[in-house]
């Protein structure tokens, strides 16, 4: 497929047949063409749809690497989704001269001074450290001609918005903003319409295909037997799996028990520092760990191949928490299953939820060291 512009970003074509894309997918053909005029432009799909690419190949396209400044500037919430940006980043400029850098909060403050001297032209970072460098006049973000907010319904809102709006204001007003996320309420369109004009807005929903690819099942037990489930089911043939908890001190408690027990955990959250975090994303992914217990803000943007199951050990809020946790597996083509852990009171919130988005969910038990389903 030829998803070339000119000549001067050949590198990117190179790039998409290395990688063996055989095509774009939904979001990215509504938003590449969207974004290269230059507009603004809001774009919610599914987790795994390709949103990153839709973004970052028009915003590619309009850097001159002649010009040593910076010229594309990612915001994201949180540290792992900068690195992961950032990874993409130098990916798909492989063959270039396009230079790139990450600014997180928790690193070395110095260092990232040093990287900023050799001019990147394309900066992924966390709001507060990237605000930080604008006001310290060490990032100089005049010559940015796309402002991406990756992620934004965890960027705007009421902590970050100050920040946000900080940055929004050094970076020239008549360059484009894209806005994108697996979800997009009405307080972040609310937020955009109040500071970018002749925004356009694109939805895609998750194809039947893709909802196909995931079984819906649910496990009914005790409230104290949660942590003892959810060992059990990290012991399953082939689980590779990620199980979401409400809040931190959950999931350092329930780490703490599983690993008492000899179980291979990683723990993610928002108050781990940088090498934390870092040391969790490196045991799940080198499958040292074959279990993630993470909170959701934790876990925004992350995307990890052949997860098998997500694990609600506490239960979604809602229909868009259940489906953004849910779409961590079955990516890629691949089929996965999402498992809720409810006690009888969690079970009718749960079958709500499931009637809302339209899902089949299924009961399901652990008998013999395997997961069956009582259709089996």
């Amino acid at each position: 497929m030829d998803i070339l512009r000119n000549e001067t970003t050949a590198f990117i074509q190179q790039n998409w047949e290395t990688s063996g894309f055989t095509g774009l997918t939904d979001i990215q053909h509504q938003m590449i063409p969207e974004a290269r005029k230059g507009g603004a432009l809001i774009a919610e799909a599914p987790t795994g749809t390709g949103k990153t690419l839709g973004y970052l190949i028009p915003a590619l396209e309009r850097i001159d690497e002649e010009r040593p400044q910076t010229q594309v500037l990612i915001i994201v919430p949180g540290k792992e989704l900068a690195m992961q940006v950032h990874e993409e980043v130098q990916k798909w400029t492989v063959g270039s001269s396009i230079r790139a850098a990450v600014m997180i909060g928790g690193a070395n403050v110095k260092r990232q001074y040093e990287k900023l001297k050799k001019k990147p032209h394309v900066i992924t970072g966390t709001p507060g450290r990237v605000n930080e460098l604008i006001k310290d006049k060490k990032l100089k973000v005049h010559e940015v001609s796309t402002l991406v907010y990756d992620e934004a319904d965890q960027l705007f809102v009421p902590d970050h918005l100050d920040t946000i709006d900080q940055i929004n204001k050094a970076v020239p007003g008549k360059e484009q903003r894209i806005i994108c996320s697996a979800t997009i309420p009405e307080r972040v369109v609310s937020f955009a319409d109040e500071r970018f004009s002749n925004i356009k807005t694109i939805r895609v929903e998750a194809s039947s295909k893709d909802l196909q690819r995931v079984s819906h099942l649910y496990l009914l037990v005790e409230k104290r037997d949660k942590v003892k489930t959810l060992s059990k089911l990290s012991y399953l043939e082939s689980f590779y799996g990620i199980a979401f908890l409400s809040d931190s001190f959950q999931v350092d408690q329930v780490h703490s028990k599983l690993q008492h027990d000899g179980n291979q955990t990683a723990s993610l959250h928002g108050d781990k520092g940088k090498q934390g975090r870092e040391k969790a994303m490196r045991a799940f992914r080198q499958r040292d760990a074959r279990l993630l217990l993470t909170t959701d803000v934790a876990s925004r943007g992350l995307d990890v191949k052949g997860v098998t199951h997500v694990i609600h050990f506490d239960l979604a809020n809602d229909q868009r928490q259940y489906m953004h946790r849910s779409g961590r597996t079955a990516r890629a083509g691949e089929s996965g299953i999402s498992l809720s852990i409810v006690t009888k009171g969690e079970l009718q919130r749960l079958e709500q939820i499931a009637e809302e988005a339209a899902l089949t969910l299924r009961r399901a038990e652990l008998k013999y060291g395997e997961l069956h389903t009582w259709s089996d």
